[in-house]
């Protein structure tokens, strides 16, 4: 999606991101141009699932035991973040840069615009029972796609009068839910967030011109799927070509690709 809007020379004020949109959205506000897109797509082309979710049955056992409260180490996460983060702090960006997280006492969205990027883009990822919350300051803070995942309303409060929205879409040509703990709290995380997608576009349509890339559909990859990350790229970027090309930048509303539906296996 990033490459195709920057080859047709679309404009960013700021960017704000929450959960994974954190991390992605870090690295475009530091390198927010062609060669900075290119190389976070070939970040997301190197990862293996172990890489973001290392399972080890005696950590995991060690953690019940401890009642720790989450299921995985923070430890393949740090370095997931630390190699994809050109900057050290989150003014060092070229475009400001607004991360949302949620607080895990308050659960009120609790948006980061300074300080250290690393630490901020980890409570953001954080995802509960899965990972353990950051401690930024006082708070402590969790996955921002608990409040926000496609967080319009943070963006609207910062005073955009037009928002860009890329979401993830979900499995939507999936035939039988992911099995496993991690994937299928991933997986419900996701259809809650794209449903929260659809009320925020629909609360914030009188106050900002939002326009939103469709996502891919049908899509029969779960988010806990690192195998196919080279080919959702490329019909990604045709994708978001076609929809530039057919005036995409100049409508609002929802792409069905985001309402409730599946497809039957003879579709997909």
């Amino acid at each position: 999606m990033l490459q195709a809007l920057v080859e047709a020379e679309v404009s960013f004020d700021l960017v704000v991101g929450a959960s994974v949109g954190a991390i992605n959205g870090a690295y475009f506000a530091a390198r927010p141009n062609a060669k900075g897109v290119g190389e976070l797509a070939d970040f997301w082309r190197s990862l293996r699932k172990s890489d973001v979710f290392p399972f080890s049955a005696l950590d995991t056992f060690k953690g019940i035991l401890n009642r720790r409260g989450h299921l995985l180490s923070a430890s393949a996460l740090h370095r997931l973040v630390r190699r994809s983060l050109p900057v050290e702090l989150i003014e060092e960006t070229e475009l400001p840069l607004h991360i949302v997280t949620t607080n895990l006492l308050s659960g009120a969205e609790e948006l980061l615009s300074s300080g250290n990027a690393e630490q901020a883009l980890l409570a953001s990822a954080a995802i509960p029972l899965v990972f353990p919350n950051v401690r930024v300051g006082e708070k402590f803070l969790v996955d921002g796609g608990v409040t926000s995942n496609t967080p319009i309303a943070s963006a609207v409060t910062l005073g955009a009068t037009r928002v860009l929205v890329l979401p993830t879409g979900f499995g939507c040509a999936c035939l039988c839910p992911p099995s496993g703990l991690v994937a299928l709290a991933l997986h419900t995380l996701n259809l809650m967030s794209m449903r929260q997608l659809v009320r925020d576009i629909q609360l914030y349509k009188a106050r900002a011109a939002i326009h939103v890339v469709p996502p891919l559909c049908p899509l029969d990859a779960s988010v806990f799927d690192f195998n196919q990350t080279d080919k959702l790229l490329q019909r990604a970027y045709q994708s978001t070509q076609t929809w530039i090309e057919e005036g995409g930048l100049m409508r609002d509303g929802i792409p069905d690709s985001l309402l409730a539906h599946t497809h039957h296996a003879d579709e997909v």
